[in-house]
């Protein structure tokens, strides 16, 4: 029975998840990052590669061109090849720019924005051989193995019948004009990056869950981790007993200081009890000095009882104080009528020399 009761059979709670992400623990797939860039690259190539080829053919032909013009002179090669880079970088910039931008993209439908420099701080158990050995040969270390291995295959035998349908077309280009070299060339290129692609997008899928799998696995909890985090949480039961029950006597402190205080107590009649106080020697309306329901309003019922202050039963009256007029302040304007009714009443069995109706 304690054997089991230490088992981790328990899912993870919602502090345990939040605590595992501060420390960088998420659930990531980087084949998913691998597939989005390069479906982002290929969307780049079919909807600008005419544009981009066309531009560094350009830029090839005029260096060359101006090169063989200048006859390459001394001291010239080498800032002809720094504004051939920087002018390559210019075409390639915005490609690079957008295939990052994707990967971040996928990243963020991971695991949203998580910063934690401590998950790449330099850790001296990291310089353990031995530990490096444990994950080179770890569980882990074998499913990635694997993984890739997989990954090579079905790409490999995704390309290979590709190209072996259209193996034909392929050597057909090579006697085609230029033009209809480049667009069989880029059509060929795009049926094939797009199977592609979606061998890396199922591979990702199922990493993905994978790695969501193995997260929830490492997180489980044994019951008594649960019930710990739970008190540690929400606050030991005793305690919170113990505060009760301080509560409860602040509350009965309270109550048996105001109630005494107050001229009459409206009732509901059992539900609800309300202490109003009014001075008329004093200017303002009636007060709300003490209110309750349940035992509560039992106890003032009980101290008014004590102190011979007269308890009158009015529903109406009782419900609206109760859930519109908290203890110490004056009653509303719209009760002043049934209050001084009240009141007069109270006055009137007072000087009958009888406290209660």
């Amino acid at each position: 029975m304690s054997q089991h009761f230490g088992e981790k059979t328990e899912q993870p709670t919602p502090h345990r998840l939040q605590e595992a992400r501060r420390k960088g623990q998420v659930a990531k797939s980087t084949e998913l990052n691998s597939a989005v860039n390069l479906l982002a690259a290929l969307f780049l190539f079919i909807l600008f590669g005419d544009v981009l080829f066309r531009s560094y053919l350009g830029m090839v032909h005029g260096y060359l061109e101006e090169g063989m013009a200048a006859g390459f002179p001394d001291g010239d090669i080498s800032a002809m090849s720094l504004s051939a880079a920087l002018h390559y970088f210019r075409l390639a910039g915005p490609v690079f720019i957008a295939v990052l931008s994707a990967g971040l993209l996928a990243n963020y439908a991971q695991v949203g924005f998580l910063f934690r420099p401590e998950a790449v701080s330099l850790k001296p158990e990291r310089l353990n051989p031995a530990e490096g050995l444990k994950k080179m040969f770890s569980r882990r270390a074998l499913f990635e193995l694997v993984k890739s291995i997989l990954k090579i295959s079905l790409v490999g035998l995704v390309a290979y019948i590709y190209v072996r349908g259209r193996f034909e077309s392929f050597l057909s280009y090579l006697y085609a004009a230029p033009a209809v070299f480049m667009a069989g060339i880029k059509g060929e290129l795009t049926g094939l990056t797009l199977r592609v692609g979606a061998v890396f997008m199922v591979l990702a899928a199922a990493d993905y869950i994978y790695q969501r799998h193995e997260l929830m696995k490492s997180l489980r909890m044994t019951r008594q981790e649960v019930k710990d985090e739970h008190k540690q949480m929400e606050g030991d039961p005793l305690i919170k007993s113990r505060l009760r029950e301080k509560q409860r006597k602040l509350a009965g402190r309270r109550l048996a200081a105001e109630v005494p205080k107050a001229t009459v107590v409206i009732t509901n009649p059992t539900e609800l009890a309300v202490a109003l106080r009014y001075v008329d020697t004093q200017p303002g309306a009636p007060r709300v000095v003490a209110k309750g329901a349940g035992l509560v309003a039992r106890r003032i019922r009980e101290i008014a009882r004590e102190h011979k202050i007269p308890i009158v039963e009015n529903r109406p009256v009782a419900r609206f104080l109760f859930k519109n007029v908290e203890a110490g302040d004056e009653i509303p304007v719209e009760l002043y009528r049934a209050v001084a009714e009240i009141l007069a009443l109270v006055f009137a069995l007072k000087s009958d020399g009888n406290g209660r109706r």
